[in-house]
């Protein structure tokens, strides 16, 4: 028996404290599970925590929050735990989107019907394709509502999923090998160069690639959740309120976190996760824990370091031939209120050349503190810009700190188009590559945001959360469906689920 292992009800482990992590954690616990989490980093909340320095507190990745609606994932999730939901203002608009040379934004206003206007304006004859979208994202949100499991890889998953279909649920099939591309181009939209952009830039937010690669089951999730009665919400204080409620509920119900330990191998006996080899960071000691469920809040690539030669042949197989995933450059900088243009929307993204990649900083996605929400000194703020950027870059990198501070540079060229930075205004900066987010999340290479909703890894012809290595289960942005707090959140429960039948 593992270290502080109870025999008299089913125990469970956990690998990562991210909110895929915490979610499976503390619902297991209130079941009456045994439940132990670990996780290698300082604080909890995997990508979705949060630093501090000189007063000013930085959201380490994620920025916003989707499904603190009532009856959101969220929502739903928080009130079973019976702890307090998250003060939360809605973004409104959710994005404000700045193509190359253009003075007045693209607005996503959270009214459907103002949303409707500000794209009939910005993309004349593109009414049609857009109703697609809203038609596919109701049928495919209904469906997800009612706890399917994707993809099933047995028959009580079968069963879940079956019982989670409606009639109009079937009004997807015929898309689950679509792209946003195609559609684009069945409306006659191929060429629209300015939405195709447009929709570029959302989706890599979102999917980790672009239009042409997008599913479009997902891009019409992605897109369509932020307008109401759902959503895209800015946290009070920060982003670590999330994992902090989580961890309480887990502690509430008997479960234990424990950060600063590192999980060094997944022991597999005979088809079957036994046990994790664990190291404590501040004494050094490993030992071995047993459980009867293993269940991993990692990317699939990180798994499969875990599991080593225990990993199964096709499942390393298929990890192996992913296309590379994305990194993050992030600067994070603490200004003053004078820094800040008047009704400056809280979440912007920017394109400065129609000949750059959407990436490598010529495009970048700016958060901005609001007056009083708990992120900045009076009369301050803080903006946290990022860019997708290859890893492998700054693994290779020969001149890393050269590469980083040319990247901190022209991130604040960037952004001085719009924010008035000066030495005056600048209070604070700090930047932060793959390799910072590898040493601090642990996540293979520094990627972020998941594998990229191609059709052959969204949905049914994604990653399961059932892995071949029986009582090995795998939460977050690998999983169904998808990137973000309210897609893990998905996965997790869907988890609970699973575990609950088996045990």
């Amino acid at each position: 028996m593992g270290k502080g292992q109870s025999s008299q009800v089913p125990s469970v482990l956990v690998v990562g404290a991210g909110i895929g992590g915490l979610t499976t954690a503390a619902l297991l616990a209130q079941r009456g599970y045994d439940v132990r989490v670990f996780d290698q980093a300082i604080v909890p909340g995997g990508c979705a925590s949060t630093f501090r320095c000189r007063g000013f507190t930085f959201d380490v990745g994620a920025t916003q929050v989707a499904g603190l609606e009532p009856d959101g994932i969220h929502h739903q999730i928080f009130t079973a735990l019976g702890v307090a939901l998250p003060e939360a203002t809605p973004c409104d608009p959710a994005c404000a989107v700045y193509l190359p040379g253009e003075s007045q934004p693209i607005s996503v206003w959270r009214d459907p019907e103002k949303w409707r206007w500000e794209r009939q304006q910005q993309f004349p004859g593109s009414e049609a394709f857009w109703q697609l979208m809203a038609d596919l994202f109701r049928y495919s949100w209904a469906f997800q509502a009612r706890d399917p499991v994707v993809p099933p890889r047995n028959a009580w998953d079968l069963w879940r999923s079956l019982q989670a279909l409606r009639p109009d649920t079937l009004l997807t099939v015929p898309h689950l090998f679509s792209t946003v591309g195609q559609a684009l181009r069945w409306y006659g939209l191929g060429d629209d160069y300015r939405l195709r952009t447009f929709l570029d830039l959302q989706l890599k937010l979102y999917s980790q690639v672009n239009a042409e690669e997008t599913a479009l089951l997902y891009a019409a999730t992605a897109l369509g959740v932020s307008q109401e009665p759902y959503g895209l919400f800015h946290l009070q204080g920060s982003m670590q309120v999330l994992s902090d409620r989580l961890v309480e509920a887990l502690e509430k119900q008997g479960g234990t976190l424990h950060m600063r330990h590192t999980v060094e191998r997944i022991h597999v006996t005979n088809g079957r996760a036994t046990a994790l080899t664990i190291r404590n960071q501040k004494t050094g000691e490993t030992w071995t824990e047993t459980a009867d469920h293993i269940v991993t809040n990692i990317p699939v690539q990180n798994l499969m370091t875990l599991l080593g030669e225990a990993a199964p042949k096709g499942y390393t197989q298929r990890v192996e031939t992913l296309p590379p995933a994305s990194g993050a450059f992030v600067i994070y900088l603490g200004v003053t209120q004078e820094a800040i243009p008047a009704n400056c929307p809280p979440h912007l993204q920017f394109l400065y050349s129609y000949d750059g990649p959407i990436g490598e900083n010529n495009s970048l996605f700016v958060s901005v503190s609001h007056p009083g929400d708990g992120r900045a000194p009076e009369g301050c703020a803080t903006i946290t810009a990022s860019s997708f950027t290859e890893a492998a870059m700054w693994a290779e990198a020969e001149d890393y700190d050269a590469l980083k501070q040319q990247y901190a540079k022209e991130s604040i060229a960037r952004l001085s188009n719009y924010f008035t930075l000066t030495p005056d205004t600048i209070r604070h900066q700090e930047a932060a590559t793959p390799r910072t987010f590898a040493r601090f999340t642990g996540r293979d290479r520094g990627i972020v945001g998941g594998i990229g909703q191609r059709v052959s890894t969204f949905g049914p012809f994604g990653f399961a959360n059932r892995t071949p290595v029986e009582g090995l289960w795998l939460v977050g942005d690998s999983t169904h469906p998808g990137e973000g707090t309210a897609g893990v959140s998905y996965s997790a429960r869907t988890v609970v689920q699973q575990i609950e039948a088996v045990t």
